[in-house]
């Protein structure tokens, strides 16, 4: 006997390799299921007739006929299609294992391994090694040269009659025994390619016997495939043989090979133009997303630039709560709205290089460049609009207290002046006695000194009205009648005083008689009333600071007026005691006094009750500075809190950009293990939303208490804000540049290991890790990796071929996803539009058009339709009615002609 297990030969046709060697472990020892046995019988000799026929025998038994060799050799010349050695004629056995080794080792020679296959056994008849060689020659030459999809052999072959049968109902192929036995595939398979001689809505699945009766007679009939097996064989067996059904299936593959093709090339079709769809779909989604981005910008930056006035702090505090309402609610969704748009141009730009498609160029202003401008535009507008808000809560906040301060200074005043041109336009002095007049004088003067003490507040309202005029208040009309009104009235008391004056003292000459006692009391009390008014003025003074040091010297100057109380009260008593003198003198005297003092209205009652009611409002004052001091103290805690959590957040943000710069450089690891760990620590970045969240309330809380400055931190909420919001774009850069990375590979076949070569390359030359190789940079790195780029004449232009691919609008840089793009590019092949082209000659049956009934029968309806509205008509001379011009369409999805 001769022991094939060494016979592992290469064939002259390519070297075909041992190969599905499980299948051909024919175990000798084992017995054969007798139900298997009679169906691999049964089937294995319909085969061999479907042969054998073609050279005009066949055979009856298949242990018996090829006892002695010759149909044997016979079979395996027309499976072949090759001669063997002459077969001997001799009638011994040893003819016989002589003719049977000659067609083992014509087996061997085209690389099957047959174990423990003997010629002995054939000779001898020996019925499970003859069915084990039969089944290797099935194997070989029916079965070994089915491809699918990358799948070959079993597998090409299960995934040949899945794909064919998908569209049926009640069918499910997942092997070849129990799959089979309600007959429905087998009919399903003819109904694919002959829908005319199945009627598949017809067939029952709990009529298995009929189902495979029709199916067997049809291919029998119409598809020349002899019937191999019975119904009744499949039916009545638990698990039908798997070696059977593969053996009868495989000649329904190789008689619907033709279709196989067609199908084949419709596949390629419908994957290039499914990846042109997807292409189109991706830009008008981002020429959408641009617009719509685009025309919220339009929008808001209008409002943002709106300066229009308001008239009270409360109005400018409600615009302040919609630009904060903005800022927390309506931006944030258009900033991950800009983030993803970026990420979508990216991934669609590789996507097109992936496939050989020209760069997708948006509408004119919807650059990736042309968003980022509208978006500096937008932010900037957005930090004049804050400053302007602020700026004008100031304003106003000002402006109130200056017009309250108007207000009540004029009240004061007009208070003070009722009365005086009545008092100053009288003739008293006409019919009163020499004592009488210089009464008078010495009242005038004493009047002429009040009026002089007024003028600092009359200055005063001036001033202030002039300030409101400047800060532009809202009710400056008012302001201006009532101050003009009492400078008009002023200048008319400052008249009729001189007037008056001029009178009392024509008259002055017959009068001696004066008073100095009253004089002195005049003299001294109008000034120390004067001072009073103005202590109590200053005491109900409204006042508005910022921080402890403005507070702290409004305390200091309130220390220092107590501090000239006691010498104020003194003179209090002072011109108390004057009064006193002139009642004693008076009852010293006998005088009777005439009334009130002449020289004065101060009475001494007036001033102990303006005395009285400053000493009241002392501590009143003390308790208002006292509040606004703790005020102040709580401002201060806001700000020190407030920049504690800003200068963690600020510190924060700043190391992890660090660190996401350093992380783009120096990963290690596979592009998944990369895009999780980015994940992941996008992840962690993000859980540190909460902390932005806090500080956003903390700020608002500062904002609301008025504070406009901090000393404990230099950063501000719009800078941490801005931070921030790089700081997410950056990271989600970086992972979309891993993601492309990742397209790149699995599209071009490249492995891990070229990568990491790549990637260290890359790194080792980007010398400022920038994440880009300048012109030099590149060039040295090409030389590194044996381009021919040196500096000479040939090498300059070959350099400069090189960088009008990897950077084709001329920025000098050349970024990472450029440089696999080109490495990949120069090492693996993709899909050519003379590809494509030859894909859509098979479908037209080698004409050099096709006709839209053609593209329908082929290729889905959606892509069928597709072709036919993008197709030009063929103007060739051959052109028929309906022809279509497949191959400027070809060309036109890879960009070399217009489409």
């Amino acid at each position: 006997m001769v022991d094939y297990h060494a016979a592992n030969n290469q064939s002259s046709t390519g070297g075909v390799q041992t190969y599905m060697e499980q299948e051909n472990d024919w175990d000798r020892d084992l017995l054969l299921d007798p139900a298997w046995e009679k169906q691999q019988r049964k089937t294995f000799t319909a085969w061999c007739n479907s042969h054998l026929r073609k050279a005009g025998t066949q055979i009856d038994n298949i242990e018996e006929d090829f006892r002695d060799g010759l149909k044997l050799m016979l079979l395996l010349e027309v499976i072949s299609g090759e001669r063997l050695p002459k077969p001997e004629r001799g009638k011994m056995r040893v003819h016989k294992i002589n003719n049977v080794n000659k067609a083992l080792d014509f087996i061997a020679s085209k690389g099957v391994k047959l174990v423990s296959i003997g010629a002995e056994e054939i000779v001898d008849g020996n019925a499970k090694m003859t069915l084990g060689m039969i089944w290797t020659i099935i194997l070989r030459f029916a079965i070994q040269d089915i491809s699918v999809e990358e799948t070959s052999a079993k597998e090409g072959l299960l995934l040949w009659c899945q794909r064919k049968t998908a569209p049926y109902k009640n069918v499910n192929v997942q092997n070849f025994h129990i799959s089979w036995k309600d007959g429905l595939a087998f009919n399903a398979l003819i109904h694919r390619h002959r829908p005319d001689l199945i009627d598949y809505d017809s067939l029952r699945k709990d009529d298995p016997v009929t189902n495979l009766n029709n199916a067997f007679e049809v291919a029998e009939k119409h598809l020349d495939i002899p019937k191999m097996l019975d119904a009744e064989d499949i039916v009545n067996t638990a698990r039908p043989d798997e070696k059977a059904i593969m053996t009868y299936v495989s000649s329904f593959y190789h008689a619907f090979s033709g279709a196989q093709k067609a199908e084949t090339a419709a596949n390629r079709i419908c994957k290039v133009l499914a990846v042109n769809q997807e292409n189109e779909q991706m830009m008008e989604d981002y020429e959408k997303l641009a617009s719509d981005l685009l025309e919220w910008i339009r929008r808001t930056i209008p409002w943002l630039e709106n300066r229009t006035q308001e008239k009270t702090v409360n109005d400018m505090q409600a615009k302040q709560e919609d630009f904060r309402d903005y800022r927390c609610v309506h931006k944030p969704p258009k900033v991950q709205e800009k983030c993803q748009l970026e990420i979508s141009f990216n991934t669609l730009q590789t996507k097109l290089r992936l496939s050989s498609r020209p760069a997708f160029m948006p509408s004119e202003g919807r650059m990736v460049s042309d968003i980022n401008g509208a978006w500096h535009t937008l932010e900037g507008a957005e930090k004049g609009y804050e400053e302007w808000i602020l700026s004008e809560i100031r304003r106003l906040e000002r402006l109130e207290h200056l017009a309250e301060k108007f207000h009540q200074k004029a009240a004061i005043h007009e208070s003070w002046t009722d009365g005086k041109e009545a008092m100053l336009t009288q003739k008293d002095y006409e019919t009163s006695t020499l004592s009488e007049v210089k009464a008078l004088l010495k009242k005038h003067e004493a009047f002429e000194s009040d009026l002089a003490a007024h003028q600092d507040r009359v200055e005063q309202i001036a001033a202030i009205a002039q300030e409101l005029n400047e800060l532009d208040y809202y009710d400056s009309a008012s302001v201006n009648t009532r101050c003009q009104k009492i400078c008009d009235q002023w200048d008319v008391l400052g008249a009729l005083t001189q007037s008056r004056k001029e009178s009392l003292e024509r008259t002055e000459k017959q009068l001696e008689s004066i008073d100095e006692l009253y004089l002195e009391y005049a003299k001294r009390a109008a000034p120390f009333n004067n001072w009073m008014e103005g202590a109590m003025e200053d005491l109900q003074d409204m006042f508005i600071v910022h921080n402890i040091e403005e507070i702290q010297g409004l305390i200091t100057a309130h220390e220092q007026f107590k501090s000239t109380l006691p010498e104020a009260n003194k003179e209090r008593e002072a011109i108390q005691a004057i009064q006193a003198e002139v009642q004693k003198i008076a009852q010293s005297n006998g005088i009777k006094l005439s009334g009130a003092n002449p020289y004065t209205t101060i009475t001494p009652e007036s001033i102990d009750n303006k005395w009285e009611k400053a000493m009241q409002m002392v501590p009143q004052r003390d308790s208002a500075l006292q509040e606004e001091l703790n005020k102040q103290n709580s401002n201060d805690t806001l700000r020190a809190k407030f920049a504690t959590q800003a200068n963690a957040v600020g510190a924060y943000i700043q190391a992890k950009m660090e660190e996401i710069g350093r992380i783009s450089i120096e990963m290690n690891g596979t592009l998944e293990d990369q895009l999780t760990s980015l994940k992941d620590y996008q992840d962690t970045i993000i859980s540190y939303q909460p902390e932005i969240n806090t500080l956003e309330g903390d700020h608002q809380l500062i904002q609301e208490a008025l504070i406009f400055d901090n000393q404990y931190t230099s950063y501000t909420m719009e800078h941490l804000r801005v931070g921030w919001e790089q700081l997410l774009t950056t990271i989600a850069r970086t992972i979309n540049e891993v993601e492309n990375q990742i397209l790149t590979r699995d599209a071009k076949g490249i492995s891990q290991e070229q990568l990491f070569e790549y990637r260290a390359s890359f790194n080792h030359f980007d010398k400022d890790h920038s994440g880009a190789l300048q012109a030099e940079e590149f060039k040295a790195c090409l030389i590194s990796l044996g381009y021919d780029v040196e500096n000479d004449k040939q090498g300059d232009t070959e350099f400069a071929r090189i960088m009008s691919i990897v950077d084709p609008n001329g920025s000098g840089a050349v970024t990472f996803q450029a440089f696999i793009d080109y490495m990949s590019r120069e090492t693996t092949d993709t899909d050519t539009a003379d590809q494509v082209i030859a894909s859509f000659k098979i479908l037209a049956a080698d004409k050099n058009f096709i006709t839209a009934d053609e593209l329908r029968r082929e290729l889905p309806p959606d892509q069928a339709e597709y072709c036919i509205a993008r197709m030009a008509p063929y103007t060739g001379p051959d052109a028929a009615p309906g022809a279509l011009d497949y191959m400027s369409f070809s060309t036109a999805l890879y960009g070399e002609s217009d489409l």
